[in-house]
């Protein structure tokens, strides 16, 4: 037999609907008589739930843990200078004062490379969707261009005849003016046929 869910909560250091919600979401898992084995309950809990989004004690807990191995971490190896002013410059430029990393033993909190990383992650997103426009398409636009094409296009088409209509009836023996007004019905006929035709751009 497990704990009550309220004493759990008690335990972990969160509300009792914060517990409720876990259970209702399947984070968490109770015993058959509905009572919570916290042992059970917390490793599950830390399974399937990222470590940026945890609270409560459990989650101080953590990040008390997480300061004294980074601290621990950077007494045995030491930060790289490129990486601190990595770090500095990327905050400076996002218009936070860097604290001053780069001139304090080489070290930098856990909370300064970890906003650097999500301003970084906010700067790139930013060029992908600068990108991502410079991509697309505006429709207006592009059916004005179409149709100003077309239009030269058939202008061009119908000042066709008369350039070449004396040429042709030379060739072929026949009246210059009437050969023009042929190509000119037959040329007018195929355009009608080809303005039937209809663009979607969607």
């Amino acid at each position: 037999m497990g704990v009550s869910r309220r004493s759990y909560a008690a335990q972990r250091g969160v509300s009792e609907a914060a517990v409720r919600k876990a259970i209702a979401t399947g984070r968490i898992t109770t015993l058959p008589d509905g009572t919570i084995d916290p042992d059970r309950a917390d490793a599950e809990w830390g399974a399937q739930t990222d470590p940026a989004k945890q609270r409560g004690q459990h989650a101080r807990q953590m990040g008390a843990e997480t300061a004294a191995g980074t601290a621990r971490a950077t007494a045995t190896k030491p930060v790289p200078q490129a990486a601190l002013k990595a770090v500095a410059d990327t905050l400076r430029d996002a218009g936070t004062d860097p604290g001053g990393a780069e001139a304090s033993g080489g070290e930098v909190s856990f909370l300064r490379a970890r906003m650097a990383n999500e301003v970084l992650k906010a700067q790139t997103a930013k060029v992908r969707l600068e990108k991502m426009k410079a991509e697309v398409i505006d429709r207006a636009r592009a059916t004005a261009m179409v149709f100003d094409l077309a239009r030269r296009e058939r202008d061009a088409w119908l000042n066709w005849p008369p350039r070449v209509a004396a040429n042709m009836a030379a060739e072929l023996g026949v009246d210059a003016h009437r050969m023009e007004q042929v190509l000119d019905t037959y040329l007018r006929a195929h355009l009608a046929e080809m303005a039937e035709v209809k663009i979607e751009l969607r």
